[in-house]
């Protein structure tokens, strides 16, 4: 815990330029992680469940064009 709060403690030191900055590059690993993540879901049929219920969901007529 003692690096989360080192980090707390340098994000709330950066200037608004700097929080700024921060702020897109992390958004960008963040996705990147979470990219990874679901596409390792994907492959492992963990998100096959939830497919199989949207499609009989629009089979059934439940489902509306965006």
């Amino acid at each position: 815990m003692d690096k989360v709060n080192n980090l707390e403690r340098q994000v709330q030191g950066l200037s608004a330029d700097e929080l700024a900055a921060f702020r897109r590059w992390f958004a960008e690993f963040d996705g990147e992680i979470w990219d990874r993540q679901f596409e390792s879901d994907a492959k492992a049929g963990k998100l096959d469940t939830l497919a199989e219920r949207s499609r009989q969901a629009h089979a059934a007529g439940k489902s509306s064009k965006l």
